[in-house]
């Protein structure tokens, strides 16, 4: 239920739960449910149920036997605060977490309403960083959520990116940015990459640029004005990673 990540702001992924629903419009083309449905078809035994909601009791204590410390991104395939996520469940997940003290945690959810109404029954460690997914203008309301929690290191996945955004960055420590990929993939306008960009720079906030994204994403790279951007927060956990 871990393996080496592609993802160019992790190393590692880890799985305690698969399957999602969608929520929003960056759900639209989920990578996750493709490559669930890929796995259930090559007989893979832990997407035996698709893309359906599973708990993986057997993944929970993988990272405590993972001695090199590294980025691990927590559920690349699901979301910790689904609403049919047992409590119980996501309590034990981040148990785990703080008991891996050696590693940083990377949780991403658009479930933000949860994310919140869950916050003061966890015990943050600050080998986590909490981020919440934004896509449109129209769910910025997740920053807010975000902000409000206590979690220690707090940063923003805009990906897919699919529209101008204007963000309130105060309090957020990291700023990654994408545009779609794969099949039927929506365009990103440089534009929009650029001004996030000048916002995060006027407001301190580190920029990670991961990929301008396309039916054929390597072909397009991840160049902006002619350089990568692979900036990572400064403060809190981050700074021992």
């Amino acid at each position: 239920m871990s393996t080496r990540s592609a993802i160019e702001w992790t190393q590692s992924t880890w799985n305690p739960l698969t399957g999602c629903t969608k929520v929003s419009p960056g759900c639209q083309h989920c990578y996750a449910e493709r490559m669930a449905h890929r796995l259930e078809a090559m007989g893979q035994p832990n997407y035996a149920n698709g893309f359906r909601l599973t708990l993986h009791e057997h993944a929970l204590a993988a990272p405590l036997g993972w001695k090199k410390p590294q980025m691990i991104f927590v559920n690349s395939m699901s979301d910790l605060f689904h609403k049919d996520a047992p409590e119980d469940f996501i309590q034990r997940v981040f148990g785990v977490m703080r008991e891996a003290h050696w590693h940083t945690f990377q949780v991403l959810t658009k479930r933000s309403e949860r994310l919140l109404a869950l916050d003061d029954a966890i015990d943050w460690p600050a080998n986590v960083w909490m981020g919440v997914s934004v896509e449109r203008q129209d769910y910025a309301f997740r920053v807010d959520h975000l902000r409000a929690t206590h979690a220690q290191v707090k940063f923003l996945s805009l990906e897919p990116l699919l529209g101008p955004l204007t963000l309130d960055l105060r309090g957020i420590h990291w700023v990654i940015v994408g545009g779609e990929s794969g099949p039927k993939a929506r365009p990103v306008q440089e534009e929009w990459v650029q001004s996030i960009r000048r916002q995060c720079q006027r407001q301190r906030v580190p920029f990670f640029f991961k990929q301008w994204g396309g039916v054929r994403k390597k072909q397009h790279g991840r160049l902006l004005d002619g350089r990568t951007w692979d900036e990572m927060p400064l403060s809190g956990a981050a700074a021992s990673a």
